[in-house]
């Protein structure tokens, strides 16, 4: 039977101490407890249900990571202050002094710079590799290889991993299979196509609204525990706990995410259609030009679509400039980096949000420096905003 992820949401029920509609809101720091014998088996981990410091965890902390392992059918979720305050934990929990990691080339800027400036501070190696080529990414395997990662579409070049090609490389080799899927949460779910971890930026489009950062790995009951382990969990010792009130929030959100999914996959494929007619270097996954659309198509929950990215090259970086201030000026959305906002976000990622790849390696990658990433809006009339940036992109010169 599909799987189902917003079913999955929707299936949870939480009641609020007095009965609310929505679960009350644990605001506070460190929890008491009736016995000190209690106290110490929560120490030792041998308490459920008991409570200690919000640093380990909190009750609005697990109703969200709840809702996000049924999101992402994992056996359970630990969410985070941040995205970085999830995958950094996830990859150092993974890897000791002398690992080596296979990522993709293409990825978010600062899990690139950890991999690529940090981690060796720890003696863990990172390969780059093209995450579309399987062949490459098997090749790049050592004796001490630990984790091969990949975000399921990739920023900001929007490539699409092959999960259950990587799965099947990653089983043969007993490696865990780390995906970050910030750019495609219920259009795609990795687990069911045999990644171990699931990682998310909160910030993007689950919470939606822009006014809050989190994240969250999702995995199963045994990696979860040992992330929160008192005595060597990296996200217990690292410290990126999320606070209460914006966990209670974020799982607010979550309950409108199946329709905005919709609204925004919908408003990218028509823009990218009319864009790519027009004759512009448009890349969508739900073209057909696209050269991971088969695959797109193949592992997608279909009612969700191709997802609210989005990338158009117009040549170079004064054009792009150009271009998004005039569209800014005519309110069509805003100059800012970050995603899956209610507003069309636009940006520059070769001199933002990727600026931490170096030139040549985004030379190399096809990251040019006129590529403008567009986070698509829930605009309801969408031929009227087409309109208005064609209108823009005619006086700039772009076309």
């Amino acid at each position: 039977m599909a799987f189902k992820p917003a079913n999955k949401i929707q299936d949870l029920q939480y009641f609020g101490e007095f009965g609310g509609v929505n679960p009350s809101i644990s605001d506070s720091s460190t929890y008491t407890f009736l016995s000190a014998k209690t106290m110490f088996d929560t120490f030792e981990g041998n308490a459920d249900g008991c409570y200690l410091y919000s640093r380990h965890s909190t009750p609005s902390n697990l109703y969200l990571g709840q809702a996000l392992a049924a999101m992402e059918g994992t056996e359970t979720a630990n969410v985070a202050a941040s995205g970085m305050g999830a995958i950094t934990p996830a990859i150092l929990q993974l890897c000791k002094a002398g690992d080596h990691v296979v990522s993709s080339r293409t990825i978010y800027g600062g899990t690139y710079a950890f991999l690529k400036n940090f981690a060796p501070k720890l003696n863990i190696e990172t390969s780059f590799v093209d995450i579309t080529k399987l062949e490459e990414v098997e090749k790049s395997i050592t004796e001490n290889t630990k984790i091969i990662y990949c975000e399921t579409v990739s920023n900001p070049l929007l490539e699409i991993a092959d999960i259950e090609g990587l799965s099947k490389i990653a089983k043969k080799h007993n490696l865990q299979l780390l995906v970050d899927n910030t750019f495609s949460p219920l259009s795609i779910s990795p687990a069911a196509l045999g990644a171990d971890v699931v990682l998310h930026s909160l910030t993007k489009f689950i919470n939606g609204s822009s006014d809050t950062m989190g994240g969250v790995t999702c995995g199963s009951q045994e990696f979860i525990d040992a992330l929160r382990n008192v005595n060597d969990g990296a996200n217990m010792l690292l410290g990126p706990a999320m606070d209460s009130l914006r966990a209670a929030s974020i799982l607010k959100n979550l309950r409108t995410l199946h329709i905005r999914i919709k609204q925004h996959s919908e408003n990218a494929l028509y823009l990218a259609e009319k864009f790519e007619a027009d004759g512009l270097k448009t890349v969508y996954p739900g073209l057909k030009s696209h050269s991971g659309h088969a695959l797109f198509k193949k592992m997608m929950n279909k009612e969700y679509g191709f997802g609210g990215m989005l990338t158009l090259d117009v040549g170079g970086i004064d054009k792009a400039n150009e271009l998004m201030e005039l569209m800014q000026e005519k309110n069509l959305g805003y100059l800012a980096v970050s995603l899956g906002f209610y507003k069309t976000l636009f940006s520059a990622p070769g001199s933002s949000t990727s600026s931490e790849i170096p030139e040549e390696e985004q030379k190399e990658m096809g990251l040019s420096d006129g590529l403008i990433r567009f986070s698509i809006g829930l605009d309801n009339d969408i031929e009227r905003t087409y309109k208005m940036m064609r209108e823009c992109m005619v006086e700039v010169g772009v076309l």
